[in-house]
């Protein structure tokens, strides 16, 4: 009995631990508006590829947002203010403006994370991550490199992909505002 019991905990731990990482940044910031104020790279509607350094980056950027985006930590489950908005709307990179995601493919996965089965074309690219133990896709902004999240294979139809992002790392945009 004892044994199932432990079973069980690694199982449900292990769920939790899926999209997480150990290194959490510090506190999670209700809005990115300052940073992308702040900061000369931002655009919605650049596409150029940015080579700039961590040193610069860490700058511009607030505290939690450069623990996410530039040395991969992640915020903590249910805490992000994107987890459960339903709204319509666009999300961009908060580091660099960068359109990721539409409203419409965003979906309640209960993971904890802002969840989408579809990203723009050539919004994202994709890296192996190894941390952790675990063997996962990292998805990192296309245009500036940050780190996004993960993208897993058990989401819903039509691609069957679960982009499980952290919030500190996106911008919103609702469709009124545009």
């Amino acid at each position: 009995m004892k044994i199932w019991l432990f079973i069980l905990n690694f199982i449900v731990l292990g769920i939790f631990l899926q999209c997480s990482e150990v290194k959490m940044p510090s506190k999670i910031n209700a809005m990115n508006t300052e940073t992308s104020k702040n900061n000369p790279y931002y655009s919605r509607t650049d596409k150029t590829k940015l080579n700039v350094s961590n040193e610069e980056w860490k700058k511009i950027l607030s505290p939690d947002l450069y623990a996410v985006a530039r040395e991969a930590a992640t915020e903590r489950p249910f805490t992000g203010k994107y987890n459960e908005t339903d709204e319509l709307g666009e999300y961009y990179c908060a580091v660099c403006g960068n359109h990721l995601f539409r409203s419409s493919s965003k979906f309640a996965s209960t993971c904890g994370w802002p969840s989408f089965f579809e990203a723009e074309k050539d919004a994202v690219k994709y890296k192996r991550d190894s941390s952790h133990g675990m063997e996962r896709i990292e998805v990192l902004c296309g245009r500036c490199d940050s780190h996004l999240g993960h993208v897993f294979n058990d989401g819903p139809e039509p691609t069957g992909v679960r982009y499980c992002m952290n919030s500190v790392s996106m911008d919103f945009v609702p469709d009124e505002k545009k």
